[in-house]
């Protein structure tokens, strides 16, 4: 599995409206739910949980969320921007208006760190970023992501890239 293939125009949310931390962990696990099929709560949990640890706010107005889910059988990326910023706790003290949710399976912790890295890669360009904050589909989003990874992404990834 590469990252192409978790992020689809289906697994994009643009212009959403949480006013803060809690509500939009809130949708992202409603949203996750309904697309992997766990129960919301313990989707909400496990995030809750992770951002109990720290933030998973990177900077520059983006976060990324991310968990190990027991039951679940595949990964899934979601991308989520906001209608307006929310204080994430991030490093920089900027508010995050652009969310990758990564949730993998426990069962299957290979590609996890490979898959949050591509992710990482692509989001340090700030023209990427702003591109992000200005796309208008869901489609537009997905190939922004596309061509802001690196060549090799495109390929198989295995934890032993990282």
């Amino acid at each position: 599995m590469n990252i192409s293939d978790l992020l689809s125009a289906h697994n994009v949310i643009l212009d959403a409206g949480p006013a803060n931390k809690e509500t939009l962990l809130d949708l992202l696990a409603t949203e996750a739910s309904s697309r992997i099929g766990a129960p919301k709560e313990e989707i909400l949990k496990a995030l809750q949980a992770r951002e109990h640890i720290g933030s998973t706010a990177l900077g520059k107005g983006v976060a990324l969320p991310h968990t190990e889910l027991r039951g679940a059988e595949n990964p899934l990326v979601l991308f989520a921007r906001l209608r307006k910023p929310i204080d994430f706790e991030a490093r920089d003290d900027e508010p995050v208006d652009l969310f990758f949710l990564v949730l993998w399976p426990t069962a299957t912790r290979k590609g996890l760190l490979p898959v949050m890295g591509e992710i990482c890669k692509a989001l340090r360009d700030p023209q990427s970023l702003r591109k992000l904050r200005q796309a208008e589909t869901p489609d537009t989003v997905v190939q922004l992501v596309r061509q802001a990874l690196p060549p090799n992404a495109e390929r198989e990834l295995d934890d032993d890239d990282f």
